[in-house]
């Protein structure tokens, strides 16, 4: 007797997207806080401890970009699978996706260990920020394979249907170092100040303890989706090479991101360590108004990929005319909560006047395109979930390669500060109507056949 098929094909397409999002909100929200601490702990260090978070946010997201494009594309053939009801297979693809994942991460760790001096430099780090920096992405790279194994296995989780624990998952890391911040950084019960480097050291002991709770997770009874040590060799360069063909689009997609991060943080430390600093902090902001589409987003994926599998392209449509409109109407409330508390927001962060002000035109300006890149965001993981990372890519490399990269230059040039905050409404709008009119065009026909890569 066949199991039964997956509940992310089988119920209502609202309710099972209800269902899956409200669970991942508690993880959401713990991710942004996240993010959030570590930015307000450091901000007591002083302005240019701020600044150097800032100069760190795109290499640490070239990084993560990697392991979440590789997490990608395990999350979606695991998808696959349990869409078909192959167990088996769903257990070979996450054991030797960790695996790789693993190998991976440690690779680029120690390269990057190595080569911190000259990337910083080429992203304007100056003589008096460098000591700061180094002394944060040195710990954290050192720690960086606590990382992936966390990332992947949350959507692995979600395409479970088992969002609850995806979102204990995310919550217990967050918990961990939100405790281990202050002890670390400020040398409180007897330990000793580390500063920028106790900041890392909480992140690195907090992924270590969700890793470690993880791989307990999938060697349960409940999931059983790691293999026997035995076995576990046994076909292992077949998964990598159906991981990575499915996962490097996304890989792409995601190191476009830090990409222009790092672009966009050069083009602002042109105008002094205030404004890398105001843009990191209203950045974790940001981040943080995004938890409640997050979680609907990290929703998205599994569930269109799963019906994708179960041949019903109809759920799929109804899937995506919801989450869209959901998103037009959560930013524009968002827009108008941001622009009214912006001088509020930056008093968490600092007092400077000059990084308040940079901080609160930052807000005022690019919250109005907050609901439009959402939507084309959703455009993306749907593209992902019907096997077509390929169109994905194109999405979002028009979006930064095509837009915010070249209008942040001529921002940049045309009118300074607020110039290159102009050019990011102006390419969340755009790619937002972008995404609209391209899902709207794929979703006329249904998806391609199984194996589709464009």
């Amino acid at each position: 007797m066949s199991p039964a098929p997956s509940v992310l094909v089988r119920q209502g397409v609202g309710r099972t997207l209800l269902a899956m999002a409200v669970p991942m909100l508690a993880g959401t929200f713990a991710m942004n806080a996240y993010n959030l601490a570590d930015t307000w702990f450091v901000s007591r260090l002083g302005t240019r401890a701020l600044a150097a978070m800032g100069f760190t946010f795109p290499v640490v997201m070239l990084i993560t970009s990697v392991a979440r494009g590789l997490g990608t594309g395990l999350m979606l053939l695991v998808s696959h699978a349990l869409g078909r009801n192959d167990q088996q297979a769903a257990a070979r693809l996450t054991s030797h996706g960790l695996m790789m994942m693993t190998l991976v991460t440690v690779v680029i760790s120690i390269g990057g260990f190595f080569a911190i001096d000259p990337v910083f430099r080429q992203l304007g780090v100056d003589a008096e920020t460098m000591p700061l920096v180094r002394d944060y992405m040195s710990i954290w790279f050192l720690g960086a394979i606590t990382m992936s194994l966390p990332m992947a296995g949350n959507g692995i989780l979600i395409s479970l249907g088992d969002s609850r624990t995806a979102s204990r998952l995310m919550m217990l890391g967050t918990l961990v170092n939100v405790v281990l911040d202050p002890i670390l950084i400020f040398g409180l019960l007897g330990f000793p100040a580390m500063g920028m480097r106790g900041a890392a050291l909480a992140t690195v002991l907090a992924q270590a303890v969700s890793a470690v709770w993880l791989l307990r997770l999938f060697s349960s009874r409940k999931h059983a989706l790691l293999l026997p040590l035995r076995g576990l060799a046994s076909g292992f360069c077949t998964s990598c090479k159906g991981i990575i063909a499915m996962g490097t689009p996304s890989v792409i997609t995601m190191l476009l991101m830090p990409l222009s991060a790092a672009i966009i943080t050069k083009l602002l430390g042109r105008f002094g360590h205030e404004a890398v600093a105001a843009a990191g902090a209203a950045g974790r902001i940001e981040m943080f108004a995004f938890v409640i589409p997050m979680a609907l987003g990290m929703s998205l994926t599994p569930f269109v990929s799963q019906n994708y599998g179960a041949e019903r392209p109809d759920r799929n449509r109804v899937a995506l005319r919801l989450s869209m409109r959901f998103a037009i109407l959560y930013g524009a409330v968002i827009a108008i909560i941001f622009f009214v508390s912006a001088p509020t927001l930056a008093g968490f962060f600092t007092k400077d006047p000059e990084v308040t002000r940079i901080f609160c035109a930052y807000v005022r300006i690019i919250a109005f395109g907050y609901g439009m890149m959402e939507v084309h965001r959703y455009g993306g993981f749907a593209l992902n979930g019907l096997h077509r990372p390929v169109a994905a890519t194109l999405l979002n490399a028009i979006r930064v390669l095509a837009l915010l990269i070249p209008l942040s230059m001529l921002g940049a040039h045309w009118g300074g500060i607020n110039g290159i905050f102009w050019s990011r409404l102006a390419t969340d709008l755009i790619s937002g109507v972008l995404a609209i009119l391209w899902v709207r065009k794929l979703f006329k026909t249904d998806p391609a056949p199984a194996g589709s890569q464009s």
